[in-house]
């Protein structure tokens, strides 16, 4: 009895392995959104706290990238919360299989639940992370260099 028990907890490793793959993914994209957060915020800061010579003309210039920063900031915390609860989620598959094998208690529904729920959340934040580049990219402001003759 005891050599099956092991092999049925060998099993339920080689089963987590791939949410543990997925959630190295999960964490390399926490990662990226954690960077263009920190990115998002020092250009706010450094647009309010006066980093920046702003003359009456350039008021509504500030306001306008104040405004489209603080959509990226939404956007961005947004996908962020989405990773976080997918890879908790992830987390709690693990769990489950686990649980599963050691208890003997069917909880393929639990597992199929849980599993889907944090691949829907993670779409969720893998769209707010493309609407966040998209809004990045089309406001992007590149200025040539003015030289002189």
């Amino acid at each position: 009895m005891i050599p099956d028990h092991f092999s049925e907890i060998a099993t339920a490793i080689q089963l987590a392995l791939a949410p543990v793959f997925l959630l190295t993914a999960i964490a390399g994209m926490l990662g990226v959104m954690a960077g263009r957060l920190s990115r998002i915020i020092d250009r706010g800061r450094f647009l309010t706290e006066g980093g920046r010579t702003a003359v009456a003309s350039d008021s509504d210039v500030v306001e306008a990238e104040l405004h489209i920063l603080e959509k990226r900031r939404h956007f961005t915390s947004v996908a962020i919360t989405a990773f976080t609860i997918a890879a908790l989620l992830v987390c709690l598959v693990i769990t489950t299989l686990f649980l599963e094998v050691m208890f003997s208690v069917p909880l393929q529904w639990a597992i199929g639940l849980l599993f889907s729920s944090a691949t829907l959340v993670l779409v969720i934040g893998l769209t707010f992370f493309l609407r966040e580049v998209h809004l990045a990219t089309t406001t992007i402001r590149i200025r040539k260099p003015q030289l002189k003759p």
